[in-house]
């Protein structure tokens, strides 16, 4: 089985399976999570039953993205889109994490200001983060070269491809 799933996945060094791992992982923490959400209870046996169910949903839906990214996204081997969807993951969260309290710092709050324009703004400052973080992420992940050509196309539909040349 375990020979299978390298085959499938394009694994030649065991260290690649932490991949796989850590997108798991990081699925069953996120259906968990969305089921607390659904719930809004703490009832371990309803919560439980909807995780897992969100799991396998969502796990039938990632997979469905490889499948149709596969021909668009162009990686040496399969395993690697793993690691592109593990960075996407971890830079939109950390851009709203790193935005909060900048905004916060320039004194910016629900309370002071029309809250369609906050979260305007807030929208806009964690877009400018997540473009820095994009890269840096996918270069922690060994990915640069993906994620700074996916940076550049994503540059260049915003109206800013001027300042790449």
């Amino acid at each position: 089985m375990l020979k299978a799933f390298k085959k499938n996945w394009d694994i030649q060094q065991n260290w690649q399976l932490l991949f796989p791992l850590l997108g798991i992982l990081g699925l069953g923490y996120s259906s968990f999570k969305l089921a607390l959400v659904f719930t809004k209870t703490y009832h371990i046996v309803i919560t439980g039953i909807l995780a897992i169910i969100l799991f396998i949903v969502l796990l039938k839906f990632i997979l469905f993205l490889f499948k149709k990214l596969s021909n668009k996204w162009i990686v040496d081997y399969r395993w690697e889109m793993i690691r592109i969807f593990i960075v996407f993951a971890v830079t939109g969260s950390s851009s709203m994490l790193v935005g909060k309290p900048i905004i916060r710092a320039i004194g910016i709050t629900k309370e002071n200001l029309n809250p369609i324009l906050y979260w305007v703004l807030f929208i806009i400052i964690g877009l400018i983060f997540y473009q820095i973080l994009l890269v840096t992420f996918g270069w922690l992940f060994g990915q640069f070269k993906f994620f700074w050509n996916f940076e550049k196309k994503m540059l260049r539909r915003f109206g800013l491809g001027k300042f790449l040349d």
